[in-house]
């Protein structure tokens, strides 16, 4: 009979794998889905198990997840065959009367030794965008609490489709599969000097600033992000799986969504602000007040702007009592100023 401790992780990257060095850490036996020797080599120096391959190799994904007790998806939130793929192997563990755990960026299954299955979906937080660009800050907050209004957004809607296939596999499934869906904070930070991993926004910011000389944001910037460093997020993915494990199918079946953020938000203008100041000290810019971005130049930051343009404010109320006692001095410290460092560390 399987321990219940074998994982299996799509895309140990920038957060896949601090979630991996906690769970080898915690004695998992842990595997991770990589395309590239060099990213097998350093996971396998982390202690896992490397598995050459890519999102597209459906059935590699399933046999994997079928074998595995764990399965954590870290890749990406919009791969919808690569969802489709795990969760067929979650169906194959169900009628062998086994369990196992999917964990996607964007979404986590989880499965037991008896005939239940559990899943946990990180969903991304662009499925929430208000659209504001940059010209106000969205009065519309969601709440974990209430999936109905989750259940409410329309299908279309960013992330929303792999999203929904993992509630179509809920119900399907019923009490033999546990299945949570976890939305991450739209800011991600955190440089991790054993990885060499890093972030995506200030880091684009940082260089479009010292390629034309200012801080900038996307209209007024005065749209709000949540943020989480992503050492707590790896530290919440433990927790909400510990929480799965020890957690009845019915009890899981109530809500599905978790929201992770750490309590804090900033507007694009006020990281344009801080920005701006630690470039001029750095003697990259020759002044540090922010500007706004020119549509012209808006070529230079990302093809789909929704990255810096808006988002609809939310509480993440469940994880955090699930992660009790939470660290409120890690949290402070991190939040109150490394974001704008670690952005700079690639610039």
């Amino acid at each position: 009979m399987s321990s219940g401790k074998n994982v299996f992780i799509i895309g140990p990257g920038f957060i896949g794998w601090c979630v991996l060095d906690l769970l080898v850490s915690e004695g998992y036996s842990v595997s991770g889905l990589v395309r590239r020797k060099e990213h097998a080599d350093g996971i396998q120096q982390s202690g896992a198990t490397a598995v050459m391959g890519s999102l597209d190799d459906k059935s590699l994904i399933t046999e994997h997840t079928a074998k595995n007790d764990i399965t954590i998806h870290t890749a990406t939130a919009d791969h919808l065959p690569s969802v489709e793929a795990v969760l067929e192997g979650v169906r194959q563990r169900v009628r062998n009367g086994r369990n196992a755990i999917f964990s996607k960026l964007k979404t986590i299954i989880l499965c037991g030794d008896r005939a239940d299955c559990a899943e946990v979906h990180t969903s991304g937080t662009s499925i929430l965008d208000d659209g504001a660009n940059g010209e106000y800050k969205g009065d519309r907050i969601y709440y974990d609490n209430k999936p109905e209004e989750i259940d409410a957004l329309d299908d279309n809607a960013p992330h929303r489709q792999v999203d929904l296939a993992i509630v179509r596999s809920r119900k399907e499934l019923g009490s033999q599969a546990k299945m949570v869906i976890m939305t991450l904070a739209p800011e991600i930070y955190g440089w991790n000097p054993k990885h060499r991993r890093l972030t995506i926004q200030f880091p684009v910011l940082s260089r479009f600033a010292i390629k034309h000389g200012y801080a900038g944001h996307v209209g007024k910037g005065l749209s709000v992000e949540s943020q989480i460093h992503v050492l707590d997020l790896a530290r919440a993915y433990i927790v909400l799986l510990h929480w799965l494990e020890k957690t009845a199918p019915e009890e899981v079946q109530k809500n599905p969504y978790f929201f992770c953020e750490n309590g804090k938000e900033f507007s694009w203008r006020e990281g344009a602000e801080e920005l701006g100041k630690a470039l001029f000290e750095a003697g990259k810019i020759d002044s540090p007040e922010p500007r706004t971005i020119p549509e012209d130049l808006y070529k230079d930051l990302f093809k789909d702007l929704i990255y810096f343009h808006g988002r609809i404010p939310w509480n993440s109320g469940r994880i955090r009592i699930a992660m009790h006692p939470p660290k409120p001095s890690d949290v402070r410290k991190r939040a109150g100023g490394t974001w704008v460092s670690d952005g700079l560390a690639t610039a």
